[in-house]
């Protein structure tokens, strides 16, 4: 299989997507024309270290380049202020300097993590992903968002700061285990649902394939890296199509601060479910067919995945208390929440012209199928 590489053309920050079995082996070669010193601080998790951390280190050496790493205890909850602080202290500890190069070795939660503190750190450093969940692979290391969670709310505080470099090696998504594996899937079919049926249609067949087939697992991490790489060369920080890349995680940053940023609720589960209470909210709106929300649904439950509040375990707040939590959410404007809605499969919008009742109703409806 050859490597694809998907650009990301935003001038002075423009970085390359490298995705391909094998880059994690090759990564030394693939850092080094970034390096003024051979050099790199990487950061990572407890779990990644365990498996793949060594490998990285080997690569790393054959290219002369020496590696001081950190890593911090796996999960959401690390995404927090203390695990941020505890980064930036070591990466100052470990004299990083402005030219240097910190590498984010991880999911979704290290490389928003990282990328914030080198975001931060003397102002900005570089930094290169190298993502390690299928999640992240599609999603959160393309793209420059980098950020935190608080008390109030998820990824309330951060920045924009591109990497330098991502490098995607699907090899590694066959260490991940299934829950994890599907709930990077829902990220995926995203793509679908907001700007491309046909890629939807490619799912609806071939998605049951992905975990074990590394030429379809391939096409759709490039695929899913070439919709937001146009997206965010569109709009990079957020103000206008870039929203459409949120299609639900309104309902899902709601549904992830009602269960504590736990393992009860995966970032890419709550998506999914977000995904399919969206089409379920436009077709009660009267803007799509009930055709949608049915294939949607139907997709996920043939993929196995949580489609349901019902589907989440334990005891979740009132409709009231939900709604209470989406108006924390960053994509609330002038006071009004933005959703993103669809016309139909592969054609969402943002709206803010969403009566709150009809979401409450919504909500109240599926929670009463919890039992």
């Amino acid at each position: 299989m050859t490597m694809d590489v998907v650009p990301v053309a935003l001038d002075a920050r423009a970085y390359e997507v490298r995705i391909g079995v094998g880059l994690l082996g090759r990564a030394g070669a693939e850092i080094a024309p970034l390096l003024r010193r051979k050099r790199v601080a990487v950061v990572t998790d407890e779990t990644v270290a365990a498996r793949h951390l060594a490998a990285l280190e080997a690569a790393l050496v054959a290219e002369g380049i020496t590696m001081v790493s950190l890593a911090l205890p796996p999960g959401e909850s690390t995404k927090g202020w203390p695990q941020f602080a505890r980064t930036v202290e070591w990466l100052l500890e470990q004299k990083v300097e402005r030219r240097d190069v910190v590498v984010a070795f991880g999911g979704g939660v290290i490389g928003d993590l990282v990328g914030f503190a080198a975001a931060v750190l003397r102002r900005g450093v570089r930094f290169v992903q190298i993502p390690t969940t299928l999640l992240a692979q599609v999603d959160s290391s393309v793209g420059g968002k980098t950020g935190i969670n608080t008390a109030q709310g998820k990824n309330l505080v951060g920045a924009f700061h591109q990497p330098a470099l991502v490098l995607a090696d699907i090899a590694l998504l066959e260490t991940l285990p299934t829950r994890d594996f599907l709930a990077g899937y829902g990220e995926v079919v995203k793509y679908g649902l907001l700007g491309d049926a046909a890629f939807f249609d490619w799912l609806e067949v071939n998605g049951p394939d992905l975990a074990r087939d590394p030429v379809k697992r391939q096409y759709a991490v490039r695929r899913s890296v070439e919709m937001k790489a146009e997206i965010v060369v569109r709009d990079e920080t957020e103000e206008g199509d870039r929203a459409l890349l949120n299609l639900g995680h309104t309902f899902c940053h709601a549904l992830e601060k009602a269960t504590g940023y736990s393992d009860r609720l995966l970032h890419g589960e709550g998506v999914a479910i977000g995904c399919a209470l969206a089409f379920e909210l436009s077709q009660r709106l009267g803007l799509c067919s009930q055709e949608a929300p049915s294939r949607v649904r139907a997709h996920l439950r043939a993929m196995g995945m949580k489609v349901d509040i019902a589907d989440i375990p334990g005891d979740l707040p009132g409709a009231e208390a939900l709604m209470a939590l989406m108006a924390q959410d960053k994509k609330v404007l002038d006071g009004k929440l933005r959703f993103i809605l669809a016309r139909g499969i592969g054609e969402a919008f943002v709206t803010d012209q969403v009566p709150a009742e009809i979401v409450t109703g919504l909500l109240a409806e599926a929670l009463s199928r919890k039992g």
